[in-house]
C-alpha cells in the first residue's frame, strides 16, 4: 500500500530519477542534441521577444557558407546555445540573465537588479559576453570557465565572479529588502500571480517559478501564504478561460500577514449546459528546470477549473519514455485528483518526427512500442501500425502539433509538407482515410491557421474527425513560452450526456461533438442541430444557421462550408440560409489578435467541428478536396524516400502500402 497515493513508490522514484538528470546534464537531462532540445535550452532565455532561429541560422551560415537554408535547418542541433542566446537578444538584458561584457577594453557588468528577502541565498544565471580575439577564463564560484574569442556562455553564479585573479563586484545584481506575506484567498482552486514594480514574480514556499506565455508568473491554489518584499506588489488572480481576472495593488508591512481575499468573476459556464472542456495533451515530464510530480497537475488542473486532463507518457530524443512509470501504475484508471467536475487520465505520445506525433487518451493498457525513428532506429512501422495498437486497447486518437507554418485555402500540399524531419503530422492524411485516427488539435502551440486548413480538407474529402485541442504544456518547464504556461489555455469542448467520466467524454469527442478554443465560447446550431449532427436533406433544402460567441477577445465571426466562408461579420450572433445543393458540411470559426486572456502566440482563435449535411443519402467528398488529399501522399512518398532511415525496403514499403490503401479509399470518392 502506497502511504501517498499521489505519489506511489515508481512514480516517486522517476521523478527523482529526473532531477539526478536535471543536476547532473541541465535542463535537457541529457537528451541528445537534436534541434529542438537545443532550442528547449535556449528559449529558457531568449523568449519570444527575441528570435532564437534567426540568431541560430545567422551562426550556422557562418560555419558552413553556401548551405541552403534547407541544410542549415537540418543542423539546428549543432548550435552552440550559449553563442544563440547572446546574439538573439542582441545586447539586451534580461531581469533572469545579467550579462558580464568581456571587451578588450576591460569588463562591465550589466544587469537588471533583482530583490533577495532578508538574508536568503540567491542564485542568478550569467551570461558572459566576449568581444576579445583570444580566450578568456572567468571563475565563478571557484569553478573556471573559458569563453571563446568573441565567444559566450551561460553559467550560474552565487557568490563570486573572478577574473584574472580579481573580484567583478556583483552589487547591481540584486538588492536585500525585508520581508512581508501575503495570504492569498479565493474560496476555490485559482491561478495567482504576483508581480513586484520591476515585474519579479513571487511565489509559495516549495512552488516551480513559472512564467506563461505573456511571461506573468504564476502559480495554483487557495489559502495560500507568499512571502514577498515589504514594496509595492500587484495581485491578480484567475481560473482558466471561463472567468475573468481581478486584481489588486498594495504594499505590505514588514513583518506582518495580510490577507487579500480575490475572487475572480464568471464569463461562461460551460458545465452547467453540459459541455466540458479538456486539455488532450499535458506532459508532466519532458526535459524542463523543475521535475513535475502528479500533485503539480493536481493544482493546476484544479486551479485552471480544467475539466479534463490528458496527461501523456512520450520521449524526448532517444529510448527514455517519460512518465512511464506513472503510465504503468494508472493505466485505465482516473488519476487520484478526479472528481466529478475534474478528469485525469494518463495516455500516450507516440511520437516520430518524420510522419508525425500523435496522442492517445485512454488506453485500458500499455502499448509494446511508443516511438519510432529515434537514436538511429527506423521509422518502422508506419504510425498506422501504433494507431491500431492503441485503439484496440481502447484508447481515443489524435495527431497534435501538427503543422508550423501558415497557408491559404488554396495553397497545395507542398506548401505544408516541408523537407526533413520537423514533427509535422504528415502520415494523417492517410491514417484519416483508413479510419485509423479520431480527432486532429486543430488548436495548438504552433500554427492553428495552417492546421484549419488541413482540417477542412480532410473533412472535405469525405473524413470524419473531431477538432481537438492540445496546447503540448510542460509541466517540469519554468520558462518556455506555450510549454511553460497554464495547462488547458487552449481546451477541446465536448456536449456530454449526462455526468462527467472520461468514457462519456470520449464517446461525444468521438461522435465530433465538439468545438476547441484559446478563450471564447462559441456555439453552431444548423437547423437546431450541434456539430457531430448529421442532417440527410433532398437537394434544395434551405437550413437555418446561427453561430454565437461570448468573450472580449472576438472580432470576427465565419460560417464556413466545404466551398468556403458563406458569411462573416461581428463578434456575438452571425445567422445566414444556405441552400444545399450537394453534401457539405457546416463549421464556424471565431478569431482576434493577441488578447490577455489568450496565451495563443498569434491571437485568438476557435473552431467547431461539423454539422454534417449529407444529400440523398451522399456524404460530403468534395473532388477538390480528395485530389488535394491524393497529391497529398504523392508528395509525403517522395520525403520518405528522401529522409526516411529503414533497415530494410520491406520497411519502406510497409509505409508505401499504407498509402496505396488510402488512395484507394479517397479514389473511392471521386464521382
Amino acid at each position: 500500500m502506497c502511504d501517498d497515493p499521489m505519489l506511489p513508490e515508481p512514480v516517486a522514484r522517476a521523478v527523482a530519477d529526473y532531477r539526478d538528470l536535471r543536476d547532473r546534464h541541465g535542463l535537457t537531462w541529457g537528451e541528445a542534441p537534436l534541434g529542438y532540445v537545443v532550442q528547449a535550452r535556449a528559449t529558457v532565455f531568449l523568449d519570444r521577444r527575441y528570435n532564437y532561429v534567426t540568431a541560430a541560422l545567422r551562426q550556422l551560415a557562418e560555419r558552413h557558407p553556401g548551405a541552403s537554408p534547407g541544410e542549415l535547418e537540418d543542423r539546428l542541433g549543432e548550435v552552440d546555445v550559449d553563442r544563440a542566446v547572446r546574439d538573439g537578444l542582441g545586447g539586451d538584458v534580461l531581469g533572469h540573465l545579467p550579462a558580464l561584457r568581456l571587451t578588450p577594453e576591460g569588463v562591465t557588468l550589466e544587469a537588471r537588479t533583482r530583490v533577495v528577502l532578508g538574508d536568503a541565498p540567491f542564485r542568478t544565471a550569467l551570461l558572459l559576453d566576449s568581444s576579445r580575439e583570444e580566450p578568456v577564463t572567468v571563475v565563478v564560484d571557484g569553478v573556471a570557465h573559458e569563453v571563446a574569442p568573441r565567444g559566450a556562455k551561460v553559467v550560474e553564479a552565487a557568490r563570486e565572479v573572478r577574473i584574472g585573479g580579481e573580484a567583478v563586484d556583483l552589487a547591481p545584481v540584486a538588492r536585500r529588502a525585508p520581508a512581508a506575506r501575503l495570504r492569498l484567498r479565493a474560496g476555490l482552486p485559482c491561478r495567482w500571480s504576483i508581480t513586484g514594480v520591476d515585474g519579479q514574480g513571487w511565489y509559495p514556499e516549495g512552488a516551480p517559478h513559472k512564467v506563461d506565455a505573456h511571461l506573468r508568473p504564476y502559480f495554483h491554489g487557495d489559502d495560500l501564504v507568499v512571502e514577498v518584499p515589504a514594496e509595492p506588489v500587484r495581485v491578480s488572480v484567475t481560473r482558466g478561460m471561463e472567468y475573468t481576472e481581478s486584481g489588486v495593488s498594495l504594499t505590505p508591512a514588514a513583518g506582518e500577514e495580510t490577507l487579500v481575499e480575490l475572487t475572480p468573476e464568471r464569463l461562461y459556464d460551460a458545465a452547467a449546459h453540459g459541455w466540458y472542456g479538456g486539455d488532450l495533451h499535458v506532459h508532466l515530464n519532458w526535459m524542463g528546470e523543475e521535475p513535475a510530480a502528479p500533485r503539480l497537475a493536481a493544482a493546476a488542473q484544479h486551479g485552471e477549473g480544467l475539466h479534463v486532463l490528458g496527461l501523456v507518457a512520450g520521449n524526448v530524443a532517444g529510448r527514455r519514455v517519460y512518465d512511464l512509470e506513472a503510465l504503468a501504475h494508472w493505466v485505465g484508471r482516473d488519476l487520484p485528483w478526479s472528481d466529478s467536475e475534474h478528469i485525469a487520465r494518463l495516455g500516450v505520445e507516440y511520437r516520430n518526427d518524420l510522419v508525425g506525433h500523435f496522442s492517445a487518451f485512454g488506453p485500458r493498457g500499455l502499448p509494446e512500442r511508443y516511438h519510432s525513428g529515434f537514436a538511429d532506429e527506423a521509422d518502422w512501422p508506419p504510425n498506422a501500425t501504433a494507431l491500431e495498437e492503441l485503439r484496440a486497447l481502447g484508447a481515443m486518437t489524435g495527431y497534435g502539433h501538427p503543422f508550423h507554418r501558415p497557408v491559404s485555402d488554396d495553397d497545395p500540399p507542398e506548401a505544408v509538407l516541408d523537407r526533413g524531419r520537423d514533427c509535422s503530422s504528415r502520415e494523417i492524411v492517410a491514417d484519416a482515410a483508413l479510419g485509423l485516427v479520431d480527432t486532429l488539435d486543430v488548436l495548438n502551440h504552433s500554427s492553428i491557421q495552417g492546421t484549419a486548413v488541413v482540417y477542412r480538407h480532410l473533412v472535405g474529402a469525405g473524413n470524419r474527425l473531431a477538432v481537438t485541442a492540445g496546447t503540448d504544456a510542460v509541466l517540469s518547464f519554468c520558462r518556455r513560452g506555450t510549454a511553460s504556461g497554464p495547462p488547458g489555455w487552449a481546451r477541446v469542448y465536448a456536449h456530454v450526456d449526462g455526468p462527467l467520466t472520461a468514457e462519456s467524454y470520449m464517446e461525444a469527442v468521438l461522435l465530433g461533438r465538439t468545438f476547441a478554443t484559446t478563450g471564447p465560447w462559441l456555439g453552431l446550431t444548423v437547423n437546431g442541430h450541434e456539430p457531430g449532427d448529421t442532417l440527410d436533406l433532398a437537394p434544395g433544402t434551405r437550413v437555418e444557421i446561427e453561430v454565437v460567441s461570448i468573450g472580449p477577445e472576438v472580432e470576427r465571426l465565419e460560417i464556413r462550408t466545404a466551398d468556403g466562408v458563406v458569411a462573416e461579420g461581428p463578434p456575438g450572433r452571425l445567422t445566414t440560409t444556405l441552400t444545399v445543393g450537394e453534401p457539405t458540411y457546416v463549421v464556424a470559426v471565431a478569431s482576434g489578435g493577441p488578447h490577455p486572456r489568450s496565451q495563443a502566440r498569434r491571437g485568438v482563435y476557435a473552431h467547431t467541428s461539423p454539422v454534417y449535411l449529407d444529400v440523398a443519402g451522399d456524404h460530403v467528398a468534395r473532388e477538390a478536396d480528395v485530389r488535394w488529399c491524393l497529391a497529398w501522399l504523392d508528395r509525403l512518398e517522395e520525403l520518405i524516400a528522401e529522409f526516411g532511415r529503414f533497415e530494410s525496403e520491406e520497411q519502406h514499403a510497409d509505409h508505401l502500402a499504407v498509402y496505396e490503401r488510402a488512395r484507394r479509399v479517397y479514389r473511392s470518392r471521386l464521382r
